[in-house]
């Protein structure tokens, strides 16, 4: 820290319990008390310096009683007045950034102008001020500090505008340019030149430099009304948002303890640990902390790491703090939901009535957030760019876009409140139905949170059931959870068939499409043949792959066996109930459970297959069932 030194003369003043003496030789002819401090001195030495002084002396020495003046509100105290005292009489004393803003304060509280004497206080304070502290960064820091204890005064005398300036104007700048001392209290010196020293001598060896967040550790030391002005400085300087908002960030960290305890070591802005805190603040006092954190804050896209901004809302709602403050964080969470893990999502309800385990409303606020700002951005994706095997389940599925990444959040986010019994079905339908449905390659996800809901809440009726399983999609669901599905009793019947019907369909479609593999191979290796032999190795390559393909079409082929029973079964399950009418075709059972599928489409799929070889028995009597089943008819409840 730079320092001044003033006076010459040697320390001539010695302390007794309250009480001050000089020790000049000469008997004191006047008592100086501040607050609880009395200085035992000389006239002279201090009207000489003071005009308030000067004054005070010359009332004071009308009586013929002691001369004693009371200065109860000097800026600094007696420790302050103690220094001004001293120069007064020419002692030394050392002049530096710690002190140099009380000083200052109270030489103009005293009066010590150059009329008074030349080289007052006042004019060597204001010059150490401008040429010395003002220049330099910690300097700069320490006095800003000091100005809160003396906020009125420094703030007549511009003080603390000054520092705010000179810190603003130095984080804005590339401190390697100038080569700042930023690290004075704990880097190494550097020579001229701008290599390390060691013991004074030039090691050759190059500092690393500063990154764009050296002086967030800093700053993070100054009281909020001050650390507030800094940051709107800043900001009109032109500062990176980026850079603003990780400054807050830090600042937030180091006094809201429960910011730290769900942070990950993964974070990059966790890379300055806040410095641990005596004894954390009041409660009221990080209430009001977080609400102007959120008022400083910029409201812009990805300037702040998504679970920082989950654990600030988090604190929020545990302090209670303002409604407008809560759901401003939702806002900037809703916009970058889709940087967000499933992890963050799990905030614990922290209302008095406790209605479920897991904020579920937060989330639904959130996703809507995320969902407007979607539609204004245009991010999302219009069902028409899909083509059809996406929009039935394809397994490479569209590119994962930020509303997709979004809707697989949600639905583990519905599987895992899901077993929760105090979620009500209208809670849960409306968080599933608000994305939308292109937003899902696959309905996986979405059928396993159904699946783990309809298993916990055991006393749904049946017309609830139902509803409940619309909001999935059968045609988006992959073979695997179509064959769980299948064998799944918790589903109503009608989606069960629904099932079995849209698995049947994909099944087909597959074969379908391997044998016209099939036969574009053979075709190709026939109109190949009158080629020249070179070729026999790609050839043997072509054999083993079309083996594979059978095998794959034998599989298929036994898979659709076993959906041929599933089917009969249920058939056999449904006439035992006593739904049997004498007119009806299958179709109308088709039409009767909701099948979205024209029957011409079933019948294409069916002609492309058992046109195709003749070991497809499997598929051929899928066909004389369909004939077969125009003989029966079924009926609802």
């Amino acid at each position: 820290m730079a320092c001044m030194k003033l006076g010459s003369k040697t320390d001539a003043f010695h302390r007794q319990g309250q009480a001050w003496f000089c020790t000049t030789g000469l008997p004191s002819d006047i008592v100086v008390e501040v607050g609880e401090m009395s200085f035992h001195l000389h006239k002279f030495p201090l009207l000489s310096r003071s005009g308030i002084m000067e004054r005070l002396i010359s009332e004071a020495s009308e009586g013929e009683e002691e001369c004693v003046i009371n200065i109860p509100d000097i800026p600094g105290g007696a420790k302050t007045f103690e220094l001004v005292a001293k120069f007064c009489y020419g002692v030394k004393f050392e002049l530096t950034a710690s002190n140099v803003v009380y000083l200052r304060c109270a030489a103009e509280h005293l009066e010590m102008t150059e009329e008074c004497g030349e080289d007052n206080l006042i004019t060597q304070t204001e010059a150490f001020l401008n040429q010395v502290v003002l220049r330099n960064w910690k300097d700069s820091l320490k006095a800003l500090q000091t100005c809160d204890d003396i906020l009125p005064q420094a703030e007549e005398l511009n003080i603390t505008k000054r520092c705010i300036e000179s810190l603003a104007t130095k984080a804005s700048t590339d401190p390697n340019l100038f080569g700042w001392p930023v690290k004075e209290h704990g880097g190494p010196m550097q020579s001229p030149g701008g290599s390390v020293l060691w013991n004074g001598i030039s090691t050759g060896a190059r500092p690393k430099k500063s990154s764009s967040d050296w002086w967030y550790e800093d700053v993070s030391t100054l009281s909020l009304p001050l650390y507030q002005r800094l940051i709107s400085v800043m900001e009109s300087r032109g500062i990176k948002q980026e850079i603003i908002a990780g400054s807050i960030t830090f600042y937030a960290k180091k006094y809201l303890p429960g910011l730290n305890r769900r942070q990950g070591t993964s974070d990059s802005s966790t890379r300055l640990a806040p410095v641990s805190l005596g004894s954390p603040p009041s409660e009221e006092d990080q209430k009001l902390l977080l609400e102007e954190v959120d008022r400083l804050l910029p409201f812009q896209k990805r300037v702040v790491p998504t679970k920082l901004l989950f654990g600030l809302l988090r604190t929020a709602m545990i302090l209670r703090a303002n409604p407008s403050c809560i759901s401003n964080f939702e806002k900037r969470i809703g916009m970058q939901l889709d940087q967000a893990t499933l992890e963050d999502l799990l905030m614990p309800n922290f209302s008095y009535s406790m209605e479920t385990l897991y904020n579920v409303d937060c989330v639904q606020r959130i996703l809507d957030h995320f969902l407007a700002m979607d539609q204004i951005t245009g991010g999302g994706v219009s069902p028409s760019s899909m083509d059809d095997g996406q929009l039935i389940g394809s397994p490479a599925g569209p590119s994962l876009t930020p509303i997709t990444m979004v809707a697989k959040l949600i639905d583990g986010y519905l599987a895992e409140v899901a077993p929760d019994v105090n979620l009500k079905l209208p809670k849960f339908q409306a968080l599933a139905a608000a994305v939308p449905e292109y937003a899902r390659p696959l309905d996986d996800g979405l059928y396993r949170a159904i699946d783990i809901y309809l298993k916990s809440h055991p006393w749904l009726a049946e017309s609830d059931r139902e509803q409940l399983c619309r909001l999935m999609d059968c045609q988006k669901l992959s073979l695997e959870a179509c064959t769980h599905a299948a064998q799944n009793e918790r589903l109503p019947l009608r989606i069960v068939v629904q099932v079995l019907f849209f698995e049947q369909l994909q099944l087909r479609t597959s074969i379908a499409g391997c044998f016209l593999v099939s036969e574009n191979l053979d075709g190709s290796r026939h109109l190949r043949s009158g080629f020249t032999g070179s070729n026999d190795g790609g050839w043997a390559t072509t054999v083993r792959e079309n083996q594979v393909l059978k095998v794959g079409m034998d599989n298929m082929r036994m898979r659709v066996s076993e959906l041929e029973k599933e089917c009969s079964n249920m058939r056999q399950e449904i006439e035992k109930l006593g739904r049997v009418k004498g007119s009806s075709t299958w179709g109308n059972v088709s039409k009767k459970f909701g099948f979205k599928i024209k029957s011409q489409m079933c019948s294409a799929q069916e002609g492309s297959v058992t046109n195709q070889h003749n070991g497809n028995e499997k598929v051929e009597k899928l066909k004389e069932r369909h004939g077969k089943h125009k003989k029966d008819s079924v009926k609802d409840e």
